[in-house]
């Protein structure tokens, strides 16, 4: 590939950081997709961005396919490439757009996974409160179960974060946006029992900083530690499987409306920018009102 493909992908970074104002995860994503493409043009033998063709396209999108792909994976490296091609029209560094003739492959309908309340207490039955790591795992659990909020979200936050005399938590959200989302009195308490007797044990007095959820050696915990203590609970209860990151924010957000909470307030409280993002869990909820029915209804 004669032309340097690097000048414009490090343009399109800047345009992200300075303009879009993304999350450095977002970021790497698209970094990770276009580069993927940069590989499939020296396959094919694409001088530049300039020479990609609809037909091209069409292979590419062929090749991802034959990797079994998903849907919505494949859905995703589309958009992001045809966001850079758009960003390298305005740009004027090519004449058109050729990603704008590419339909976005329908991803499937997946109800998201969660837990029934009975499930949850298994949960917290598994959390072992004698320990600093088991107060830490208690107040985990229940802020999560509490905010719904995302685990990188909760893998973020500051003691300061955190106003007891409100009951409620600063989340820091995606793209920089800001929200306070309420907890209740079992996560009020269990939050309190852990920054009292089990953050101070495990920070050391060696660790200066000031985020809420530490590891075992006092330093912050990382989404991905999140990830292995929920999955650890998992075992140390009678349920079966894995636990993945986002579903006790599925199951907060389904228990709300199982119990009456409107869909707006739902959305609020999870930070979606958009209603049809919180709108898939009226298919849950309304699964488990037929399940309820068929089991229960004498003549169902």
């Amino acid at each position: 590939m004669s032309e340097n493909v690097n000048i414009p992908l490090n343009l399109f970074i800047e345009y992200l950081q300075i303009e879009r104002n993304c999350a450095q995860y977002t970021i790497e994503s698209y970094q990770h997709d276009i580069n993927e493409f940069f590989m499939f043009m020296i396959e094919q033998d694409i001088d530049g961005v300039k020479q990609v063709t609809y037909l091209d396209i069409r292979i590419y999108l062929t090749k991802l396919f034959e990797k079994k792909l998903a849907r919505k994976s494949v859905s995703r490296k589309v958009s992001s490439l045809r966001t850079f091609y758009k960003f390298l029209l305005r740009e004027k560094i090519i004449d058109e757009n050729p990603f704008s003739l590419v339909s976005t492959p329908k991803a499937e309908k997946r109800l998201p996974d969660f837990f029934y309340g009975e499930e949850v207490q298994q949960l917290f039955d598994a959390c072992n409160k004698d320990t600093p790591l088991g107060l830490r795992n208690s107040a985990l659990l229940e802020l999560l179960y509490a905010t719904g909020i995302r685990v990188g979200e909760c893998s973020q936050l500051r003691i300061k974060d955190v106003d007891f005399f409100l009951s409620t938590v600063l989340v820091h959200g995606k793209g920089s946006k800001d929200r306070y989302v309420p907890f209740g009195s079992f996560a009020h308490d269990s939050l309190e029992q852990y920054i009292q007797n089990g953050r101070k044990k495990l920070i050391k007095n060696h660790h200066n900083h000031d985020f809420l959820f530490v590891n075992y050696k006092g330093g912050p915990l990382t989404s991905r530690g999140i990830s292995v203590i929920l999955n650890k609970l998992m075992e140390d209860s009678t349920l079966v499987g894995k636990i993945h990151p986002h579903m006790l924010r599925h199951t907060f957000a389904t228990h709300l409306l199982e119990n009456g909470a409107d869909m707006r307030t739902v959305q609020e409280l999870l930070g979606h920018s958009f209603l049809s993002s919180t709108q898939i869990y009226t298919h849950v909820t309304n699964e488990y009102l037929r399940k309820s029915y068929m089991s229960h209804h004498p003549r169902a």
